[in-house]
């Protein structure tokens, strides 16, 4: 199961629409993660149509609107994985020992709200948690990005940060 996770797309706000090469994953992917700080209403509408399976979650940036069709937590089987998405963790520091004891019952936790790539580990080895960054607000990093990977049979492998290019 090939997987598409993104996050922080704040949309019209930092950028005019998804960068091209998302748009292009979004049509591999058999499902598409999304968590949160969507802004506008349009983009979720855009992912409802060309996935084939969306999974989205509401963050800090996003209105009543968004908040109204989407859950603050997503849960869902993915490949024999237990994942969540959740926009927000709270500070790094401390982020893997946190999850683990707020989301027992997960082996993946896919977040948002600092636009920072992070793919790590709980200390007991049990919880991965990655956060794609942002496709369209790179903020202080140096390339704005985005999460490919692939589940199945209980395992998550092929988990790819994708750098989009600085000139768009």
């Amino acid at each position: 199961m090939r997987l598409l996770l993104t996050s922080d797309t704040h949309l019209p706000r930092r950028a005019k629409a998804l960068p091209p090469p998302l748009l292009a994953e979004v049509e591999r992917a058999d499902v598409v993660i999304h968590a949160g700080d969507w802004v506008d209403v349009a983009t979720l509408d855009l992912l409802e149509e060309r996935a084939e399976r969306l999974i989205g979650v509401w963050g800090n940036n996003d209105g009543p609107a968004l908040r109204e069709r989407l859950p603050e937590v997503a849960y869902a089987e993915l490949g024999g994985l237990r994942f969540g998405v959740v926009h927000e963790t709270g500070p790094a520091q401390g982020r893997e020992r946190r999850c683990a004891e707020r989301f027992p019952d997960l082996d993946v936790l896919v977040f948002g709200h600092s636009h920072i790539p992070w793919d790590t580990v709980s200390p007991d080895g049990r919880l991965r948690l990655l956060n794609p960054g942002s496709p369209t607000d790179r903020r202080r990093q140096p390339y704005c990005t985005y999460l490919t990977a692939t589940a199945s049979a209980g395992r998550l492998t092929d988990v790819e940060l994708h750098r989009l290019p600085r000139n768009r």
